[in-house]
């Protein structure tokens, strides 16, 4: 009877580990380049993968490693390819915070506009949304920066695997609770490391204010956007705290020490 059990234990556990069926809601630029070799790895392991993107993209392309079901959307490849080279360049220009933060605030509105536009194109493609909700997938696997992939997540009653660098105006650190004290976690544009001078945690504190202002422009539509589809008042936190797995492509020669919590594991990887 012990040999049985063992045998019945060990037939259950392989079982779980049998290749599943991964649905992937990816976003372009960098973020696509650094997901691809993940998909790559899972590919040769046996899983099936159904990759959503919109017709226009700038790196997404079809591979043999994974099914690409396409959607159409109301953009061309110019005004797409513009809106995130002019962010990356924003981003990375030298000047004052004041001057940083109102381009960055700039390009955040044009990106946001086509982005969520985009979203909006993908969810209600009924002929799309039927074929995902026929297919029975495992799983969705997608970067939460752009919500789009945890709304669908959430219409198809799926657990999501989050692939991320990270969110802006610390709703990461929201939505899975960690603690985030300003004298302590730095925040962007500050140049701070985490051992901080009194003035310079009051310098932190202070270069979180904007964010409340920021984070709500440019979320809000997809928070909208998901009340609508979902037909319930849903926040942007509310759909980031369903994410299962955070897979945080945090990296110990170019991030400090922060809190984490335990469905949250930090990979290193390629960022930009």
């Amino acid at each position: 009877p012990r040999l049985m059990v063992t045998l019945v234990l060990l037939l259950s556990m392989l079982s779980l580990a049998a290749p599943g069926k991964l649905l992937v809601v990816p976003l372009d630029g960098s973020r696509w380049l650094s997901m691809r070799e993940v998909l790559d790895g899972l590919r040769q392991k046996g899983h099936e993968i159904v990759v959503v993107a919109p017709e226009i993209s700038i790196h997404i392309k079809p591979s043999e490693n994974f099914v690409m079901k396409m959607y159409p959307i109301p953009f061309t490849k110019e005004e797409v390819h513009r809106s995130i080279r002019s962010f990356s360049q924003d981003v990375f220009q030298e000047g004052s915070f004041l001057e940083r933060f109102l381009k960055v605030y700039g390009r955040l509105k044009s990106i946001s506009a086509i982005s969520s536009s985009t979203c909006s194109h993908l969810l209600y493609n009924k002929e799309l949304v039927s074929y995902l909700e026929e297919s029975k997938f495992d799983a969705v696997f997608t970067d939460p920066i752009l919500p789009c992939g945890q709304i669908l997540a959430e219409h198809l009653s799926l657990p999501s695997v989050f692939f991320l660098r990270g969110i802006p105006c610390g709703l990461d650190f929201e939505a899975t609770q960690c603690p985030s004290p300003p004298s302590y976690v730095p925040r962007p544009f500050t140049e701070h490391s985490d051992h901080m001078t009194f003035l310079q945690r009051v310098k932190n504190l202070m270069y979180e204010i904007p964010n409340y202002f920021l984070c709500d422009f440019v979320f809000q539509p997809y928070a909208k956007l998901a009340s609508e589809f979902l037909q319930r008042d849903v926040t942007m936190t509310d759909l980031l705290r369903q994410g299962s797995i955070w897979l945080m492509r945090l990296d110990f020669a170019l991030d400090y020490p922060r809190p984490l919590m335990p469905n949250i594991i930090v990979i290193g990887g390629v960022n930009c």
